[in-house]
């Protein structure tokens, strides 16, 4: 194909994307309603534990309330036409890539996927106990109003970056896949790896908050020892496959 010809597929496929990013939105501009109502329950659960009106979402602004639900709505459309916008992509690149690379694609992405939407329902899971564990520091008399954006772009960044943090085993076992790390070196970097661990989900979550800060910690240590225990195993298939190639000797005691 021609530059201009891949130029017009292009904008094809990215026409095709938006329109599917819109319909999902407009599915989900629908329901946000009860997506509002979910993820604000810790404020009710706070707000009946302290009384007196002690928690409430505020919304600060005119435009504030239908500002929140266009952006719940466009989070969730991204969701909802991920098919189809995944689809379009990987439709203008796997006529350039090899059998090779189209296996290991499909395999990186079958792995990845799961892991993000397991990471983010951690993260739903997480979220509200340490909203909860937070409030508990507002002193007696005082009251805790959540703003309508602030709280939302918590909620979403938060499940966004628990999300990633459960896809990074992946990448690591697709960097071993391309021969750049051994999974004998991933497994000997434990100690580095519980640290950063910690330190993740001390940042993450609340100082105060112990549960949660163990909980995240422990399943990015789990997930880390797997990805290294799969690099290993590769790493062993690939030695048996050269072994029976002749590209790889013995080494002599």
């Amino acid at each position: 194909m021609s530059l201009g010809a891949h130029l017009k597929e292009l904008r094809n496929r990215f026409l095709i994307a938006v329109i599917g990013i819109v319909i999902g939105m407009v599915i989900a501009f629908l329901v946000t309603e009860p997506i509002i109502h979910f993820i604000t329950e810790p404020i009710r659960i706070i707000d009946k534990q302290r009384g007196d009106d002690f928690a409430k979402l505020v919304f600060s602004g005119i435009g504030t309330a239908f500002n929140l639900r266009l952006r719940i709505a466009f989070a969730i459309g991204l969701l909802l036409s991920a098919p189809i916008w995944l689809w379009q992509i990987w439709a203008f690149i796997m006529p350039g890539l090899t059998r090779k690379e189209i296996k290991y694609t499909i395999a990186f992405v079958s792995a990845a996927v799961p892991l993000f939407f397991a990471g983010a329902y951690v993260a739903i899971l997480v979220a509200p106990h340490v909203i909860q564990v937070m409030s508990n520091f507002v002193p007696e008399g005082g009251v805790n109003f959540f703003d309508a954006s602030s709280y939302y772009d918590f909620i979403f960044k938060f499940v966004i970056v628990i999300g990633i943090s459960f896809v990074l085993p992946v990448f690591m076992v697709a960097l071993n896949l391309a021969g750049v790390i051994s999974g004998k070196a991933i497994v000997k970097g434990w100690r580095i790896a519980v640290i950063v661990s910690a330190v993740f989900a001390a940042i993450a979550t609340p100082a105060a908050d112990i549960f949660s800060m163990f909980m995240l910690g422990g399943i990015l240590i789990v997930l880390y020892m797997a990805a290294g225990l799969l690099s290993m195993l590769f790493d062993r298939r690939k030695r048996k496959r050269q072994l029976a190639d002749g590209t790889l000797f013995e080494e002599s005691p």
